[in-house]
């Protein structure tokens, strides 16, 4: 590392130490030319991913908006959304995409709270699925009804 004094080419590592929870490094340097001491932060570089909107838009990728998107569905529910938004954020960083769209981001939502909390999936899909009538919103809650019973016998059969 360059040293921000003399622009000597070389530094000294003093000490390191994990902050922001581990997502980056905090190193105090030295210089061995003019002995000043400087600090450096090391990130992890990650690659932007772009979201493609419905209507042709593109916006990079904002844990943050996705995060106050799944917390207005998850409101007084015992949901963390920000564990949600972050895994999904780890999920497509892992799998090295550079673009998706935000229906398939919705989707991921979705398929999340569909295993954590009926509720909150519910009030999800009804801003995201954007239900045109009564009907095929009750047709969506049927159908969860359906599968959560089916669930709870499967489960009350394997018991016994």
């Amino acid at each position: 590392m360059k040293c921000p004094v003399c622009n000597f080419q070389d530094s000294r590592v003093l000490d390191s130490r994990p902050v922001d929870e581990g997502s980056s490094i905090k190193r105090r340097r030295e210089c061995p030319a003019c002995g000043k001491r400087f600090t450096t932060y090391e990130v992890v570089d990650t690659v932007p991913i772009a979201v493609v909107k419905r209507d042709g838009r593109r916006e990079f990728f904002d844990k943050h908006k996705l995060s106050l998107g799944i917390q207005r569905a998850c409101q007084k529910r015992p949901v963390d959304s920000d564990a949600i938004a972050a895994s999904i954020e780890s999920e497509l960083q892992n799998a090295i995409v550079t673009e998706i769209s935000a229906k398939d981001i919705g989707e991921l939502v979705l398929a999340r709270l569909k295993e954590i909390d009926m509720i909150s999936y519910i009030r999800f899909a009804s801003v995201y699925r954007e239900y045109q009538d009564i009907d095929s919103f009750m047709a969506e809650i049927k159908s969860l009804s359906r599968r959560t019973r089916k669930k709870v016998a499967e489960k009350g059969d394997g018991e016994k």
